[in-house]
């Protein structure tokens, strides 16, 4: 998570807690700057704590789990290549989870004939090490 994205988190709590303090008593405008810093911090961290994990069982992103026999191909993207396939080229059905921050991506293609899902499209920072680790069905992004 860039510290941009902190910074500006700590500049909107700082902000809360200033129209609360010309507006009201001390104790209040720190309280809504107490919330404001909270709620902030509880977005950007769990925002930025997407587990993306290669297990013994499968690939598992976040909550979402895609086993081993069903991984097909697996295709680091560089960054030009990842955005085409979160734009133009993606598919409404594909399974995505795009962080802003990170410019790169893996696709890695949904090899069951059941899953009307073609692919998933995870971004991270080490695409070629997640392949590998896909490929070798070992430890962790």
């Amino acid at each position: 998570m860039p510290a941009s994205w902190w910074l500006l988190g700590t500049a909107f709590a700082v902000s809360v807690w200033w129209a609360f303090f010309v507006a009201t008593t001390w104790v209040v405008a720190l309280s809504a700057g107490t919330a404001a810093a909270t709620v902030v911090t509880a977005a950007l961290w769990r925002y930025g704590s997407v587990c993306v994990v290669v297990e013994d069982e499968g690939l598992r992103v976040g909550r979402a789990r895609l086993p081993h026999q069903y991984v097909g191909e697996v295709a680091p993207l560089d960054e030009a290549a990842s955005r085409a396939a979160a734009g133009v080229d993606a598919d409404a059905r594909a399974f995505l989870v795009l962080r802003s921050y990170c410019r790169t991506a893996v696709r890695v293609r949904v090899d069951d004939a059941a899953d009307p899902t073609p692919y998933w499209l995870v971004s991270t920072r080490r695409p070629d090490e997640l392949s590998r680790c896909l490929a070798a069905r070992t430890v962790q992004d």
